[in-house]
């Protein structure tokens, strides 16, 4: 090391991703209403088709050849969706924010955090707040009696897998947006795939063909692990979909750090 020059001191990786997730804790003590909207959204939906539609559907199969009604059906796969736009809406929308209107991250980066760190941090706080989203969701629907199985508690691991999964797309997302106008084009996936992966319907109602195509979608995935046992149904059937999300979180994390190295290296 040359004279005068200052070793820049160390942090470890581990600690580095904590101080970035206290961060996010401390911010949202005065944005928690955000938390409670996300909350609100699924909620607003289990009504109006969940309980509302439902009510002229009755009940329909479910799983292992038994029936159950519709609003039962419906809850665990918006749990899913809970879980999965608590966990893209804060990798995706948020960090988007913070790196193009606060810029927030250029001052964290001239402290010993490393962009590795700050990217994993930002993972591990959208996974803890897709956690939270689905968890008060969760209790909503109990409330309502539509969670009667004690298999339900497995919901709050497969929240946390879904949110990984998801904000490790995000965080890719987030690398490639040019603008605002750029968040059409990701409406333009998260929306059909909501609609379409089984969210409000059975999958059986598609051909053959379509189905496959549908058994791909991850919000498809996610709405399996948390469907089956909300419904009473494990097994190790359930290591598919585990697998499926793991994979898609740990390869689009190891392509979005990459990518934020670029972008944010100083």
């Amino acid at each position: 090391m040359t004279a005068g020059a200052l070793e820049r001191p160390h942090l470890s990786l581990a600690r580095g991703v904590r101080l970035m997730v206290e961060r996010n804790l401390v911010i949202y003590r005065r944005t928690w209403f955000l938390l409670v909207a996300e909350v609100l959204e699924p909620v607003l939906y289990l009504g109006s088709i969940g309980i509302g539609i439902g009510a002229l559907v009755g009940h329909i199969p479910g799983l292992g050849g038994t029936s159950v009604r519709y609003s039962e059906f419906v809850a665990p796969a918006l749990l899913a969706t809970a879980a999965m736009n608590g966990a893209m809406n804060e990798t995706a929308f948020l960090m988007y924010t913070r790196l193009t209107v606060d810029r927030v991250y250029e001052p964290i980066l001239a402290t010993p955090m490393t962009v590795r760190q700050v990217g994993l941090g930002e993972a591990a706080w959208a996974i803890l707040r897709g956690v939270l989203v689905a968890s008060a969701f969760l209790v909503i629907v109990t409330a309502l009696g539509l969670i009667a199985s004690p298999w339900a508690l497995l919901v709050i691991p497969g929240a946390a897998v879904t949110g990984f999964a998801f904000a490790a797309a995000g965080l890719v997302v987030v690398t490639y947006l040019r603008g605002w106008p750029d968040f059409q084009y990701v409406q333009l996936v998260m929306l059909p795939m909501f609609l379409f992966a089984t969210t409000f319907y059975p999958l059986d109602v598609y051909p053959r063909p379509l189905q496959l195509v549908v058994e791909c979608l991850p919000l498809y995935q996610a709405i399996e692990l948390l469907r089956e046992p909300a419904l009473g149904h494990v097994g190790l059937h359930l290591l598919i979909p585990v697998v499926y999300l793991v994979t898609m979180g740990l390869v689009a994390l190891a392509w979005a750090l990459r990518r934020l190295q670029a972008r944010l290296q100083l």
